[in-house]
């Protein structure tokens, strides 16, 4: 364990090394624009891993989170002008705290009675928001950035790298439960919760420490969302491509470690953005459902579970082509 801990130490350095390097290089302010986007999922889809992959317990809320998380920082803004770390811890404590309340309403219910709830959670929530002058109501709310400090030479600059560190912490969180007594606890939940419960699996307190820490980071993704569009309002922020986009990516990673939601998010949020620049962005929404549907009946342990099969083979052919003792 602690070799692995080690290493990905040095993963972790690596990718902010890299982030460092790729500021310095790049010429073209789009280059900070899409990265973000793809960094943001990358949030997103190892967020929802944590409850829906480990536990089991799909969430087609994760757009609800993600625009409290925005419209929290607007809050932050008008409110005590807070600065955008500020506006981050503020909105993924309110996340997590809205985590933690829809938890202990909707958790008890199983299967697709929890995943409507999540969904009446998003419907009420963009309700209050729309309704809330304060925040911009339906017309939405115009927002200017503020000046970039160095060595930043552009706040999309400074947001990129932001996000590059989100990215980075989400994932360590996300590594560490899958590791820890809570992760071992959450996959006895997925694949048998009357089981877990029979042998003293804490099944409700795991299920919401899940929900706590799946909502605190899908906040905190959104929280920088408002400073990077200069704009926030509803149908946008609570748009349903968020809930299917974190959904999908685990799904086409893989949901059983930490490593799928990245490289599903890594994969189809690059393509999205490419296609985006190439084509429309009209297409987005048609290809993660082709993905979506491809992995599904094709793959459904996603690209891990086709590279674990994939080395199982080769290993079966290798043992296969031994001479026998």
């Amino acid at each position: 364990m602690s070799g692995g801990h080690g290493k990905f130490t040095a993963g972790a350095i690596a990718v902010l090394v890299l982030g460092i390097i790729l500021m310095l290089w790049a010429k073209n302010e789009y280059v900070f624009f899409a990265s973000y986007v793809v960094l943001q999922f990358v949030v997103l889809a190892t967020a929802w891993n944590i409850l829906g992959g480990y536990a089991g317990y799909v969430n087609f809320g994760t757009a609800a989170f993600f625009a409290l998380g925005g419209y929290t920082a607007v809050f932050a803004i008008k409110s005590m002008g807070a600065p955008l770390l500020v506006q981050i811890a503020l909105a993924a404590a309110v996340c997590g705290l809205l985590g933690l309340i829809i938890g202990l309403l909707s958790l008890r219910l199983r299967g697709i009675f929890f995943s409507i709830a999540t969904v009446a959670m998003t419907i009420i929530i963009e309700t209050c928001i729309t309704n809330s002058e304060y925040l911009g109501g339906a017309k939405g709310i115009q927002l200017t950035r503020p000046p970039p400090t160095a060595p930043f030479t552009s706040y999309i600059e400074f947001l990129f790298f932001v996000m590059l560190c989100m990215a980075v912490i989400a994932v360590a969180i996300a590594r560490y439960v899958e590791n820890s007594w809570i992760g071992r606890g959450l996959r006895a939940i997925r694949d048998n919760e009357e089981a877990a419960e029979s042998v003293g699996v804490p099944t409700l307190k795991l299920k919401l420490i899940a929900t706590v820490i799946s909502g605190a980071l899908m906040g905190a993704a959104g929280a920088p969302m408002p400073m990077y569009l200069n704009f926030i309002e509803p149908v946008s922020a609570f748009s349903l491509n968020y809930s299917v986009s974190a959904l999908a990516m685990p799904i086409i990673g893989g949901t059983s470690s930490w490593i799928g939601p990245v490289i599903g998010a890594l994969l189809l949020a690059s393509v999205q953005q490419a296609v985006t620049v190439t084509i429309s962005s009209e297409l987005n929404v048609l290809i993660i459902g082709v993905l979506l549907v491809f992995f599904v009946v094709a793959a459904p342990d996603g690209i891990l579970g086709l590279v674990r099969k994939f080395r199982a083979g080769r290993g079966g052919d290798a043992t296969q082509g031994k001479p026998a003792p």
